[in-house]
């Protein structure tokens, strides 16, 4: 009998792990929003909307011989995935890949693509409005938000905060201090070492004033916050013996099982593996998960199969718009040129275009 394959998640995980196995087992790909998400095109987005129309790419093409269910999982168990209203998907394995969220307008964070869109357009106009913006949070968005605005509306006043004393202090040197160079050149100003005390909102842009743990405040017509995703793990938190780690993270073991049943695997930035929540980290990930699960419906058992091993430390491409950058390519530090042509230029929109069979 061909076995069943559930995917909980349609992002970058569960997107191409179920167009990869269609037509090597029974393939269910269950996603409650109509489009796939491209998050690195959302941050350019927010300065340039028309991007949205190659952001946001339907999945209603990505599949020829698996099923595409467009619903919303509330819970999984050794037998298969229930959807809301009861609804049923049996499987003889299950992938759950349910991302994270993010702040405003970067992710849909649940709800339904047009509100996305709609938050996208009322972002977008505040900060044309903006004179003076301010970036609470240095990760990779953050930054890059701060490169695109610099980029696309230099008449603007950027200014970007920090808790941290350098920028990616857990990579190596030279990528930290060049994109703060570039920054600074670029006229962003930075402050390091500064918690903001008083965001008014976590998730949602506003205007008003921030007091720094410095002692310093920055008033600013735009304030994004930025400070990092958190895992959307509700149904894999409910498994038994599911921990939950840092972000909302759930732990997995050696073969990227969250729980104690054995044919339940996470995957992406919902799992804590030993990756970071980046979609880098997915690049690792996928080969293993494609060679594991074609081996377990082909009669292998998990505990006989190589172990998952993560990035010792993961590549990191991060764009200050499209044309300058650093990136960490594991050997060495890159700057304009290859981050440019790798990602920058692009945002690896023809690729996932490409990938749900779309133009490109």
């Amino acid at each position: 009998m061909t076995k069943r394959i559930a995917i909980v998640g349609g992002g970058y995980i569960g997107a191409e792990l179920a167009k990869s196995l269609e037509g090597k087992a029974d393939v269910t790909l269950i996603e409650p929003q109509s489009h796939f998400v491209h998050a690195p095109a959302m941050i350019r987005a927010v300065v340039n909307p028309q991007l949205l129309d190659r952001a946001l790419i339907p999945y209603d093409s990505l599949l020829q011989h698996g099923k595409l269910c467009c619903a919303r999982a509330i819970g999984v168990d050794a037998q298969g995935v229930t959807l809301e209203g009861g609804e049923r998907i049996n499987a003889d394995y299950i992938v759950v890949a349910t991302g994270s969220a993010n702040a405003t307008p970067f992710k849909a964070n649940g709800r339904d693509i047009e509100i996305l869109r709609a938050d996208n357009a009322r972002v977008h106009e505040m900060l044309c409005d903006a004179q003076s913006i301010a970036i609470v949070g240095a990760g990779a968005v953050g930054i890059e938000l701060a490169g695109e605005i610099a980029h696309f509306m230099p008449d603007k006043n950027v200014t970007l905060i920090s808790s941290e004393a350098t920028l990616f202090p857990t990579m190596p040197k030279p990528l930290g201090t060049g994109l703060l160079a570039k920054l600074k050149n670029a006229g962003v100003t930075i402050i390091l070492g500064a918690r903001a005390e008083t965001l008014e909102s976590p998730t949602e842009p506003f205007s008003g004033t921030l007091q720094l743990s410095n002692g310093q405040s920055v008033t600013a017509d735009l304030i994004f916050p930025v400070i990092g995703s958190r895992a959307t793990s509700d149904i894999l938190a409910a498994l038994p013996g599911a921990a939950k780690t840092s972000a909302d993270r759930i732990k997995t073991d050696a073969w990227l099982r969250p729980s104690t049943l054995p044919n339940v695997f996470a995957a992406g930035d919902v799992a804590d593996t030993g990756d970071a929540m980046t979609i880098v980290a997915t690049s690792r990930q996928l080969p293993w998960l494609k060679k594991t699960l074609l081996s377990l419906v082909n009669g292998a058992k998990t505990e006989d199969m190589k172990p998952y091993t993560p990035w010792a430390k993961a590549p990191i491409l991060v764009p200050l718009g499209p044309k300058k950058g650093n990136s960490f390519l594991i050997l060495f530090t890159a700057g304009d040129l290859v981050t440019r042509l790798m990602k920058g230029k692009d945002l690896f929109l023809s690729k996932y275009n490409k990938l749900f069979n779309r133009a490109v």
